[in-house]
């Protein structure tokens, strides 16, 4: 009997987010015409933003089109997941091939919902994974943006790397800088395009030393590390997840993370949150770095900065106590009689 083929890895999905005007379109672009990238599918609001007609070799459907570098565009007419589940059946039947999803939003979108529906529906577990959320901000208007619209200051909470544009017209503002700080302490600043690869990593970009307590804060937002050297036991994690979802709810923005699992030595559990909403713990085969500390990113409205890790130290005490007394009663038992 041969053995069962291992199950295919799941789809990675960046999501590219920002106000409107940041130019998301045009980092789509790029991606689009860079050959490397062919094989991708960007799922995009309307055709009209993208502007690659001339490039167009085919129509599948009113939804779906194909471009010469092999990438695919498809429009949002209802639903993202029934979208992606579409996309996913027919890549499955051999009718399209890509081997991973940008997904634009509106400029005025929350992140937080396409997130959900990637981490939550059952239909798509497998399927696809998130690889990463890059906010796109407007070096000339993104301060003021970001003080105006409430949806411009979450689209940069929730981003694990954000992106300068249009800093060939001006320098960035040093306010621009310390807005940004203020509402997301951890996530990576760079002027300028990043490489594609750089949208699709699958392992969170995580900093190696705590937020500095001196750190600005925006709007409430609050930006916390919590780092462990030693191993955490699965049950800990689990409850951590649980208890932060119960007391945080919506007020947690955003949670990401590598921990180091007791049951699982030398594979990372790979963390991902959004609000109340978790996505399956996945492990790595192996440490991306050196560094093998626990790091877990926690951005919230409101939130004692030193809560999570709090939390998490009594959780994880109280587990290796119960782990520990259930050993000691096991070895005090008498052996039954034969």
């Amino acid at each position: 009997m041969r053995p069962s083929p291992a199950p295919a890895a799941p789809i990675p999905v960046a999501v590219v987010t920002g106000f409107l005007g940041s130019g998301k379109t045009t980092l789509i672009g790029r991606v689009l015409r860079d050959p490397r990238y062919a094989r991708t599918a960007v799922i995009v609001n309307e055709f009209g933003e993208i502007g690659l007609d001339h490039d167009l070799i085919a129509t599948g459907t009113e939804t779906l089109l194909q471009l010469t570098t092999g990438c695919l565009c498809c429009a949002v007419r209802t639903d993202l997941v029934d979208t992606l589940l579409t996309l996913d059946r027919q890549r499955r039947d051999g009718a399209i091939a890509f081997d991973r999803v940008l997904i634009e939003t509106s400029g005025l979108a929350d992140p937080a919902p396409i997130l959900h529906a990637l981490m939550t529906d059952p239909a798509m577990a497998g399927a696809f994974a998130i690889a990463s959320v890059v906010t796109l901000v407007d070096a000339l208007l993104g301060a003021a943006t970001l003080r105006r619209h409430p949806e411009a200051r979450r689209q940069v909470a929730l981003a694990d790397r954000i992106v300068l544009t249009k800093t060939d017209l001006a320098p960035v503002p040093p306010e621009l800088r310390a807005v940004i700080a203020g509402l997301n302490a951890t996530a990576p600043v760079e002027a300028g395009a990043p490489p594609p690869a750089a949208l699709f990593a699958a392992v969170p970009r995580l900093p190696a030393d705590p937020v500095t307590p001196a750190a600005r804060h925006s709007a409430g937002i609050t930006t916390a590390l919590v780092l462990r050297t030693t191993p955490v036991p699965a049950l800990a994690l689990t409850l951590l997840l649980e208890a932060l979802a119960e007391h945080c709810g919506p007020r947690l923005l955003r949670l990401k993370g590598l921990v180091d699992i007791v049951e699982m030595p030398g594979r990372p559990a790979v963390v991902h949150g959004v609000q109340h909403v978790f996505a399956p713990v996945a492990f790595l085969d192996r440490w991306p770095s050196d560094d093998r500390r626990t790091r877990i990113v926690v951005i919230g409205e409101r939130l004692p900065r030193h809560f999570p890790a709090r939390l998490l130290d009594a959780i994880a005490a109280e587990v290796s106590e119960a782990v520990a007394a259930a050993g000691a009663d096991g070895a005090g038992a008498e052996p039954q009689g034969q």
